[in-house]
C-alpha cells in the first residue's frame, strides 16, 4: 500500500518534506474516541476526507506558528486498528502521535504498551503524547495514577471529546511539537523508508528491463 498511496494525491507524503505541512497520527483501541475528538478541535467547520481505500480518514487544520502558514494533517485510523496493527506507510513521515485510550474500558489503557512498541518500531524519535479520553463520564478518574505515561515520559493529557475538557489546549500542543521536532530532526527511519522504496522501483524497473530483452531474443536453431 505504501507505493500506491504516494502515488495519488490525497496519500502524496512528498508534500510532509515541506516546511510548512505537518503530519500527525492516532493510535488507540477502536471506539476510544479518536474521531470524536477531532471532530471537536475542528468543530468550526472541520473537512473528514474518507479514504476507504485505504482504511484511512484525513482531517486537515490550517494554523500559524512563529508567524508562518501551517497545514496540518491528522490522520485517523478508519477502523484498522481492529486489527491491532498498522500498515508502515501510516507511520511514514509523520511527525507526532496522539495516542488515546478509553477511562472507561480498562483494556483500552492496557493495549496502549503495544501501540507504542509498533509505533516506537518505525518512528522511534517522534513527541507522543498520551490521552486519557471520556472524563466526563466520572472527573474522579482524573485522580488516578496512570503509570504509563510516566514510565515512557509521555505527556498525559485528561480530556473529553463530550464536552471539549482540554481538546484544544491538547491538540495545539501536540502540533507545536510536531513543528519544533520537524525543524530540528534529521529522522533516520526517514532515510531507511526512502532508500526501501527506491530500492523497490530500481528492482522492478530492472526486471521490466530483463522482461523486455528477454522478448527481444531471437529463437535459438533447436526451438525452430
Amino acid at each position: 500500500m505504501a507505493s500506491d498511496a504516494n502515488g495519488i494525491p490525497e496519500l502524496d507524503q512528498d508534500k510532509y518534506d515541506a516546511d510548512e505541512q505537518v503530519k500527525i497520527i492516532c493510535l488507540g483501541d477502536s471506539a476510544v474516541g479518536k474521531s470524536k475528538l477531532m471532530e471537536r478541535f475542528l468543530i468550526d467547520g472541520y473537512r473528514p476526507q474518507q479514504l476507504s481505500t485505504y482504511a484511512l480518514t484525513l482531517y486537515k487544520y490550517n494554523t500559524t506558528i512563529d508567524r508562518k502558514a501551517v497545514l496540518v494533517d491528522f490522520w485517523d485510523t478508519a477502523g484498522q486498528e481492529r486489527f491491532q496493527s498498522m500498515h508502515p506507510s501510516y507511520y511514514h513521515k509523520a511527525h507526532a502521535c496522539i495516542m488515546v485510550f478509553d477511562v472507561q474500558r480498562k483494556i483500552t489503557y492496557k493495549n496502549l504498551t503495544s501501540w507504542y512498541t509498533e509505533l516506537r518500531e518505525y518512528r522511534p524519535e517522534i513527541p507522543c503524547v498520551v490521552v486519557a479520553n471520556k472524563i466526563d463520564a466520572d472527573m474522579k478518574v482524573t485522580q488516578r495514577n496512570f503509570n504509563f505515561a510516566k514510565k515512557q515520559g509521555l505527556p498525559l493529557y485528561f480530556v473529553s471529546a463530550a464536552d471539549g475538557t482540554n481538546v484544544v489546549k491538547m491538540f495545539k500542543e501536540t502540533i507545536k511539537m510536531a513543528m519544533s521536532y520537524k525543524q530540528n530532526s534529521s529522522d533516520f527511519m526517514d532515510e531507511v523508508m526512502r532508500e526501501l522504496e527506491n530500492f523497490e522501483l530500481e528492482q522492478n524497473k530492472d526486471l521490466s528491463l530483463q522482461t523486455a530483452q528477454e522478448g527481444l531474443k531471437p529463437e535459438s536453431p533447436e526451438s525452430v
